[in-house]
């Protein structure tokens, strides 16, 4: 069954074009689909850790940890400035997930005023099925675009990105 070539901005980009054809609409043919398509992402990312029994923000510590190497160990100060939330955000994340023995927390051996936070074997475990999961989902989200047209996406989507973060 073909594709349709037809989807929801098209309408909104053309009703505006009738009712506003003095503007320029053109803003809305990309960042209405991006926001669009990140809701789609979000609901496919909810139900992607929701079938490993985490959270969004669960597999943002997680992988931020897993992804840092042996021996899997930050700061909250390093976790704060990878996953955007506050410190008293962090504060209770933190504790959750020690909890739940995703994580542990210790002095710095050479600056007892810092902390150290490690990914126990059980984190490490959830994050990388996590992810798995993730990937799954995300690639079928992506299928519609070749491999190269994904190349060229991330690379547009990466200069616009950024002049945002910089």
């Amino acid at each position: 069954m073909p594709r349709p070539s037809h989807d929801d901005v098209d309408g909104i980009v053309a009703a505006w074009r009738r009712e506003r054809p003095d503007l320029d609409v053109m803003p809305l043919q990309v960042l209405s689909r991006i926001s669009r398509l990140a809701r789609h992402l979000d609901l496919a990312r909810k139900r992607a850790f929701a079938d490993q029994g985490i959270e969004a923000w669960e597999f943002d510590v997680l992988s931020a940890l897993r992804r840092s190497g042996e021996p899997y160990q930050l700061t909250p100060g390093e976790l704060l400035r990878q996953t955007l939330v506050a410190s008293g955000t962090m504060t209770n994340r933190l504790d959750r997930l020690a909890q739940r023995g995703l994580v542990t927390r210790q002095a710095s051996a050479t600056d007892r005023r810092a902390v150290i936070v490690t990914l126990t074997a059980a984190g490490r475990a959830l994050a990388d099925q996590a992810l798995g999961a993730l990937l799954e989902g995300e690639r079928a989200l992506l299928a519609a675009l070749p491999t190269p047209d994904q190349a060229k996406l991330a690379a547009y989507l990466k200069a616009l990105l950024v002049d945002f973060e910089s």
